[in-house]
C-alpha cells in the first residue's frame, strides 16, 4: 500500500513537470494580463514621461496600454485616465478627453484628482464653445459642469478655479444676448430688442456689456415713447453706471434747481 501511494505521487510530480510548491515562490504579478510589476512600472514611467514633454500622441499609446495592464484597484487608474484626458484634449479630440476625465471624477469620486478632473471636464466643453453667437449647448454643458464641481468639492482650489471659469463663460453668455438684442435694434423691432436687453441685465447684472446694453435699452424706449422706463433705467444707470459710455448723451443730467 506504502508503495502504491508513493508511485501516485510520483507520478504526479513528473505530470506537473518535476516541480514542486514553494511556499517562498514571488507572489502573482499584479498586472491583470499577466506582465510582471516591473513591466507594468516601466511602462507607466514612460507613459509619464511622454506626458511630461507633451508628446501627446505617445502618451496616449502608453496610457492605454498601461490602463489595460493595471489590476483593480490600482490606484495609478484614475491618474492615467486624466493623463489619457490630457493627451486627447490636446490633440483636438474634446469629447472623447472629457469621457476620460469623467472616469477620474466619476469611477473614483475621493481620489484627490477627481475635483481636478471635473474641472477639466468644464475646460472641455467650453472650449467647445469658442464662438458666443453659435449654439450654446456646449457652453451651457461646462457651466453645469462648473456647478457641479462647486456641489461636489466645495471650497477646495478646483472649485476657485471653477468660479473664475463661470464667470468667464457669463461674460460670453451675455454678450451672445447683446448680440441678439443689437439685431431686433437694428430692426426697429424694439420690442424683441428690449427683452434681450432687460434679460441680460437682470441675468447677467456683472458682466461687462451690461452699461451698454442699459444704453440701448433706453434707446429703444424712447423710439417707443415709452417716457418712465426711460426715467427709471436712466436713474438705475447713473446710480450704478455713471462712467458708461453715451449715458451722458442718452440720460442728460437734470439742470440743479437755481
Amino acid at each position: 500500500m506504502t508503495r502504491f501511494f508513493l508511485s501516485c505521487a510520483l507520478l504526479l510530480l513528473v505530470a506537473c513537470g518535476g516541480r514542486r510548491a514553494n511556499p517562498r515562490a514571488a507572489p502573482a504579478p499584479l498586472s491583470a494580463t499577466g506582465a510582471s510589476a516591473a513591466t507594468v512600472d516601466s511602462m507607466w514611467h514612460r507613459a509619464e514621461v511622454a506626458v511630461r514633454h507633451g508628446k501627446w500622441s505617445d502618451a496616449e499609446k502608453m496610457l492605454n496600454r498601461a490602463i489595460l495592464e493595471f489590476s483593480p484597484g490600482d490606484p495609478r487608474v484614475s491618474r492615467a485616465h486624466f493623463y489619457l484626458g490630457e493627451s486627447l484634449f490636446a490633440q483636438g479630440r474634446q469629447l472623447e478627453a472629457a469621457r476620460e476625465f469623467r472616469k477620474t471624477s466619476d469611477e473614483t469620486p475621493n481620489d484627490p484628482m477627481a475635483p481636478e478632473a471635473l474641472l477639466r471636464v468644464g475646460d472641455v466643453y467650453a472650449d467647445l464653445w469658442r464662438r458666443p453667437e453659435l449654439d450654446p449647448t456646449y457652453g451651457q454643458t461646462a457651466l453645469s459642469t462648473y456647478q457641479e464641481l462647486l456641489n461636489r468639492y466645495p471650497g477646495g482650489g478646483a472649485a476657485k478655479r471653477a468660479e473664475l471659469r463661470i464667470g468667464e463663460l457669463n461674460e460670453r453668455f451675455a454678450y451672445k444676448a447683446y448680440k441678439a438684442g443689437i439685431f431686433y435694434f437694428r430692426l426697429k423691432a424694439y420690442d424683441s430688442a428690449i427683452l434681450y436687453f432687460k434679460d441680460l441685465v437682470a441675468t447677467y447684472p456683472k458682466t461687462a456689456v451690461v452699461p451698454d446694453a442699459l444704453v440701448k435699452l433706453v434707446q429703444a424706449y424712447r423710439a417707443l415713447g415709452y417716457r418712465e422706463d426711460v426715467q427709471e433705467t436712466c436713474g438705475y444707470i447713473q446710480r450704478f453706471h455713471p462712467r458708461a459710455p453715451k449715458v451722458r448723451e442718452v440720460c442728460p443730467a437734470k439742470p440743479a434747481a437755481g
